[in-house]
């Protein structure tokens, strides 16, 4: 009996012991969880099957946010990387909210001209390709500031080339611009369409503002890396205005590796499910898009709009430009990505093959917005080309994209209703 009585405290004994450790064991991992050092298992850090993880710099800016939004919305894995000098984190939040779970999306405030910081970054993190939209953009302020914008373009590219290399990531979706070809002499601008030309023994750039020299020798560094290696490049353009007051203007207004380069058109519109929009900072609206301009009379922040030159040989004496829609945009990067392949560089124009000229739309902003906004009509400005306008042949032909948000109106609409109800931004 006595040693049936033995065996029982024997026995209550040891679980009480497991027990303890038991406890003992969670009160550790529950202490090391909620413990500032801490660190979940990062999926961001690990490959994993059937999941590529895309590099997004930018990411909080105007279309950077919306290429985010498609990468996630296509099962993409998203890192964004922005400063957010020019970006807007009320982006991310939005994005966040609609991707919370584990491993979709992580957002990083860095700038991509930090070396240091970019290296930590990519040691970090496996990423498949990067998708860079980290720029200043306008086209003004760049003749204003033209080192900031060799620094922030040209110089932050090769920061990025360099994270790249050493961390053998080896596909590239370069956004670029149009501004690089400078002022063309024949229409429509195509990828050929010369962006240096001899004068007698002298080469000329043709480039003529430092934010079109920045992005063409960023270009050309692009390029020439992507020469010495397996990488698959994808670079896409779009037409520029230098700036709104070139036709518009207001009463404050002043006069292996894969990289596939886009250059592409003024980008207009929102996201049509009204997530997303674009949001410049005050202090930039003199600079910024003609969309803006419209919006920014269609609201009273300014008393009306001015057009320069009623006499060009268009159909309506209006200068006559290229409007992309910002999901077209992105749509165009996201097809670029899944075409790119090694030791191929791609370049397109991003465009809609049609101009519309300014009057048609003023025109469409003010039925978008339903508002008589003021319009004078004013002498053309020196320089401005009567057409400018894309062929967007090649993308279509190799990439299978075409533009499909091309009803101006609509664009517009869609863009007016974000801003109406974001009256402060995000």
């Amino acid at each position: 009996m006595d040693f049936l009585d033995s065996r029982r405290k024997c026995s209550s004994a040891g679980k009480v012991i497991v027990v303890a450790f038991f406890i003992a064991g969670c009160v550790v991992m529950l202490r090391q969880m909620y413990s500032p050092s801490y660190t979940s298992p990062n999926l961001f850090s690990q490959h994993e099957l059937g999941v590529t993880h895309v590099l997004v710099t930018g990411g909080a800016g105007y279309i950077g946010s919306h290429a985010a939004l498609r990468l996630l919305k296509d099962s993409y894995r998203v890192t964004i990387v922005d400063n957010l000098s020019r970006g807007n984190l009320g982006a991310v939040k939005v994005l966040q909210e609609r991707f919370p779970e584990p491993g979709r999306l992580q957002f990083i405030h860095a700038d991509v001209g930090d070396a240091k910081a970019v290296n930590k970054i990519f040691a970090e993190n496996t990423f498949d390709a990067v998708m860079h939209f980290a720029a200043v953009a306008y086209v003004g302020e760049s003749t204003m500031e033209p080192l900031r914008y060799y620094h922030n373009i040209t110089s932050n590219t090769l920061v990025v080339l360099e994270a790249m290399a050493a961390h053998n990531v080896k596909t590239l979706i370069y956004s670029s611009t149009c501004a690089t070809y400078g002022e063309p002499v024949k229409m429509p601008i195509r990828e050929e369409t010369p962006q240096a030309s001899f004068c007698f023994t002298q080469l000329l750039f043709l480039p003529i503002n430092p934010y079109g020299k920045a992005k063409k020798m960023a270009e050309d560094i692009i390029i020439d890396f992507s020469n010495t290696n397996d990488m698959a490049v994808m670079i896409l353009r779009r037409v520029f205005h230098r700036n709104v007051s070139s036709f518009f203007s207001s009463s404050h207004h002043s006069d292996t590796n894969d990289a596939y380069v886009y250059r592409y058109f003024n980008v207009i519109g929102s996201d049509p499910e009204g997530r997303l929009g674009e949001a410049p900072r005050p202090e930039l609206r003199e600079h910024g898009r003609i969309s803006g301009a419209c919006f920014d009379a269609a609201r009273g922040i300014i008393p009306g709009l001015k057009v320069k030159g009623t006499d060009y040989k268009t159909a309506d004496g209006t200068c006559v430009r290229d409007y992309i829609d910002v999901t077209d945009l992105v749509d165009a990067h996201v097809k670029a990505l899944a075409h790119a392949k090694p030791r191929k560089v791609g370049i397109y124009n991003v465009g809609t093959g049609k101009g519309r000229s300014v009057k048609e739309f003023v025109d469409a902003c003010k039925k978008a917005t339903g508002v008589e906004i003021k319009v004078e009509y004013l002498d053309r400005r020196q320089g401005d080309y009567a057409e400018v306008f894309s062929d967007p042949s090649k993308i279509k032909q190799e990439l299978n994209w075409t533009a499909q948000y091309t009803d101006l109106q609509e664009s517009l609409k869609i863009a007016w209703k974000w801003q109406k109800s974001h009256l402060n931004g995000y």
